[in-house]
């Protein structure tokens, strides 16, 4: 399988405080990878790296074989905890803002997820659920022909109704040449979709393992797991 992330001997502090120490981790292409960990474990400080977004302390982070840069930006997709969005906006404006900025913006594929999501693009985005909205930034996320593909939260306060649709989206439309790499605290809600997950603490990895493993080995799910792991 080809490396889509490498990251040797990352480490990343804010001040005095160690976000992330010492990480060496690789993720391939054709896997939907959940990273766990309870808040300021630096899931989020692991994503923004990868993402280009901040630099680290010490080590080196690589995506497709590139050191972090203009390159990396380029095929790395990224679907921040916030929107992106402007509220004056129609549907059918983002995905024209989208497009305008990055090259490789798939019109057709914008197209088929909001059929599959139920979103028209008339709405203007001021008048749709926090639902519908995250329906919204997962589409302009996973439009785009990128080969990494960092989701923060993609699920986060909406109902179940809605995280079912995110994720069958997230199933049906991600291109197994990419990996997903995908933040949560919703593991119940969420781990159907992972092949592997990863538990970090503490700013450094705790646990990586496939999830048909745990299943397997653990006679625990992914849930059952964690709660046993950050308990301790």
């Amino acid at each position: 399988m080809k490396k889509i992330v490498e990251l040797q001997a990352v480490t990343k502090n804010y001040g005095s405080r160690k976000a992330l120490h010492n990480i060496n981790l690789n993720l391939e292409a054709g896997k939907i990878i959940g990273l766990l960990g309870s808040n300021g474990s630096g899931k989020s400080t692991l994503m923004k790296l990868a993402a280009g977004l901040i630099q680290p302390t010490s080590g080196t982070i690589r995506i497709c074989g590139e050191p972090i840069g203009i390159g990396t930006k380029a095929v790395t997709s990224f679907m921040p905890d916030q929107p992106v969005t402007e509220s004056w906006m129609r549907v059918k404006d983002a995905l024209r803002f989208f497009s305008d900025f990055y090259k490789d913006f798939d019109q057709e594929k914008a197209g088929s997820m909001l059929d599959f999501l139920k979103l028209d693009r008339n709405d203007r985005i001021s008048s749709l659920s926090k639902g519908m909205n995250e329906r919204l930034q997962l589409t302009l996320a996973m439009s785009r022909q990128a080969k990494l593909y960092l989701l923060d939260e993609p699920i986060g306060g909406v109902d179940p109704v809605a995280r079912g649709k995110i994720l069958d989206a997230i199933v049906k439309f991600y291109n197994e040449d990419s990996c997903v790499l995908i933040s949560t605290h919703l593991i119940t809600d969420i781990e159907r979709i992972f092949d592997e997950v990863l538990f970090i603490q503490n700013g450094e990895v705790s646990l990586r393992q496939d999830v048909e493993s745990i299943r397997s080995k653990h006679g625990k799910s992914v849930d059952e797991l964690f709660r046993e792991v950050f308990s301790e």
